[in-house]
C-alpha cells in the first residue's frame, strides 16, 4: 500500500474506532480495506482508493465532512484530496432512516438506488466491490436477511452501470451466484416453514 493510501487506511480505521462489522464481528476497517483492494484490481487511481477505504466513514461516524476535507488536504495534492472527498460523498447514503424516518426501508432503497444511478462512473466502480463484499459477508452469516440485500444489491446495480464493466459484471455475478444457491435451497427451506 503507497504512503498515501496507508494514511488514509489509519485515518478510516481511526473514525470507525471501535465499531465492528454486524455479521462477523470483525473490526469495521476490514471491510472498507477489502473493497479497496477489489477496486485495487480494476484501477490504480489512488483518488479511487482512498474514496474505497473512507466510502462508509461520513455515514457511519461522526467525522465530518469539513474534517475529512483537512485531512484529506494534508495528506495528498489538493485536486486529488477534492476529487476523493467528493468520490466519499457521493457514496455516502442520503435516504437513511435518520432522515427521512416516514419512508420504509423498501422505499429508501428505491430512492437510493435511483440517486446511485446518477453518480460519477468513479463512483459507482467502489460501490460495485462494496455490494460485492456486503453479499459474500450477509450471504454467509444471515441468509434470511441475505434475501433482501440480494435483491436490494440486484436493483441497484441494474441503475449503475457507469463503473468499471469488468467490476460491475463481477458484481453481477456474485449476485446471480447467491440468488442461484438460494433458489437451490428454497424447497428445503419451505419443507421447514
Amino acid at each position: 500500500m503507497n504512503d498515501i493510501l496507508e494514511k488514509v487506511k489509519v485515518f478510516a480505521d481511526h473514525a470507525h474506532g471501535d465499531q465492528r462489522r454486524k455479521y462477523s464481528n470483525e473490526r469495521y476497517i476490514f471491510h472498507p480495506m477489502r473493497v479497496m483492494e477489489n477496486c485495487r484490481d480494476y484501477t490504480d487511481d489512488v483518488a479511487v482508493l482512498a474514496a474505497a477505504l473512507l466510502h462508509d466513514v461520513l455515514e457511519d461516524t461522526t467525522i465530518t465532512k469539513e474534517e475529512m476535507h483537512v485531512f484529506l488536504h494534508q495528506v495528498m495534492p489538493a485536486s486529488m484530496a477534492d476529487r476523493t472527498l467528493a468520490l466519499v460523498v457521493e457514496l455516502t447514503d442520503v435516504y437513511t432512516k435518520k432522515n427521512y424516518p416516514e419512508l420504509n426501508r423498501r422505499a429508501r432503497k428505491m430512492r437510493e438506488a435511483d440517486r446511485l444511478s446518477k453518480i460519477s462512473g468513479d463512483a459507482q466502480t467502489v460501490k460495485y466491490a462494496d455490494i460485492i463484499d456486503n453479499v459474500t459477508n450477509i450471504f454467509v452469516n444471515d441468509p434470511d436477511f441475505a434475501v433482501v440485500f440480494i435483491h436490494e444489491g440486484r436493483s441497484a446495480l441494474r441503475k449503475m452501470t457507469a463503473g468499471d464493466e469488468e467490476l460491475f459484471d463481477k458484481a453481477v455475478k456474485m449476485i446471480e451466484d447467491c440468488l442461484d444457491l438460494m433458489h437451490e435451497h428454497e424447497p428445503l427451506n419451505k419443507l421447514r416453514q
